[in-house]
């Protein structure tokens, strides 16, 4: 593989770099503590192209491929982890899987707004009861004729009430299980539609997660993304995508934790000389930058395996499960190469080990990607 950078590449990251650091840097800290969405910031990144970055032109986006994304995702979350995650669900979520998989009246309907950044999307597929599990959903879809009535609740959903389009993934047929999963375009104008309560994170904080309440809202038809009983693949083959989104996320955070720790190390004196010059602390930063080195290789491979259409999934998932273990691991030893400092906001530190924590969590949990990685390798040998 060839992980040489063309030069719109390059103009991409550089671009997502400086939007990062005069943009979403200032106040970041206060958009921690106040749990405030990056309103702002993100209708900003929508009107330079990066709410649908992948997406065709045709259809409002900015035609890159997943490698560009891999790198402005990096360069974002090194700054912005709770910025960075709105990008990633509108981009590999919820635009990806309306190019996959809707018609054409719905990319003109609802693809083209939100590769646009005109409106943001939500991926709505955990349940109170359906975390992991993702077959055993308990919302329902029940077939009216010429609509669905939706009923139940969805858990932890990203842009919970910052989105105006939510892809939700409904039971349809409960003797079909997966097989009878539909996934329904939801507008949040839907009568019977309701937000509920925010939740209160450990970490990407400026993210809005909320519980969502679906009581009788009548999903029209034409809403249904895919052909009926389509909802649990489109889910899975949605979520491969997610994963790399995810792993550029963890892989930033690192990368951002790494740079504040280098930074700080020729800063910081001890015993006479920077701390860097201190073996002890010259090692942390060597296995930093050794392990952030091999989370984005993984990353990258990922990424131009999709761009390559061949199959991902393996490498998504490792890509997943290697940059959210760095981030954890880069970002404790950020921490404390930082000393004392490194537990006060004002050094950013420990906002970023707090956010690291999330990406072995979601888009399934570093469980969840072993099991896809060892079920990949037995069924290949």
């Amino acid at each position: 593989m060839n992980f040489t950078l063309t030069e719109e590449q390059m103009a991409v990251r550089d671009a997502a770099r400086e939007f990062a650091q005069k943009e979403l840097l200032p106040e970041v800290i206060e958009r921690d503590e106040e749990q405030r969405f990056p309103a702002e910031q993100i209708k900003k990144l929508g009107e330079l192209g990066f709410m649908g970055m992948m997406t065709p032109t045709q259809y409002g986006g900015s035609g890159m491929d997943t490698v560009s994304y891999v790198l402005a995702m990096e360069e974002l979350s090194k700054i912005d982890a709770s910025a960075s995650v709105v990008v990633s669900v509108n981009n590999s979520l919820v635009c990806w899987a309306l190019e996959k998989y809707g018609t054409e009246a719905q990319k003109q309907k609802y693809l083209t707004p939100l590769a646009k950044g005109e409106v943001i999307g939500a991926f709505c597929l955990s349940e109170p009861e359906a975390g992991s599990d993702a077959t055993s959903q308990r919302t329902t879809a029940v077939d009216k004729g010429d609509y669905y009535l939706l009923n139940g609740t969805k858990n932890w959903i990203t842009n919970g009430n910052s989105a105006s389009i939510y892809l939700v993934m409904a039971q349809t047929d409960v003797e079909k299980r997966h097989k009878g999963i539909n996934c329904l375009i939801v507008e949040r104008n839907m009568e019977g539609f309701a937000v509920g309560k925010k939740e209160q994170k450990m970490g990407i904080r400026g993210s809005d997660t909320h519980s969502l309440m679906f009581t009788d809202v009548k999903v029209p038809k034409e809403n249904r993304l895919g052909v009926d009983g389509e909802g649990f693949k489109i889910a899975m083959t949605t979520l491969n995508g997610g994963r790399i989104g995810i792993a550029a996320q963890a892989l930033g955070i690192a990368s951002g934790a790494y740079e504040l720790a280098l930074k700080y190390s020729k800063e910081r004196k001890s015993f006479g000389k920077p701390i860097h010059e201190h073996q002890a602390i010259a090692f942390k930063l060597a296995d930093m930058a050794t392990k952030i080195e091999a989370a984005r290789l993984l990353c990258l491979k990922a990424a131009q395996l999709k761009d390559a259409k061949q199959d991902y999934a393996l490498a998504s998932a490792m890509a997943k499960l290697y940059a959210s273990q760095v981030a954890m691991e880069v970002t404790t030893e950020a921490v404390q190469v930082h000393g004392g400092y490194g537990y006060v906001r004002e050094f950013h530190v420990e906002r970023l080990m707090r956010d690291a924590k999330i990406t072995q969590i979601y888009e399934g949990t570093s469980e969840i990607q072993k099991i896809v990685i060892s079920r990949a390798l037995l069924t290949e040998n």
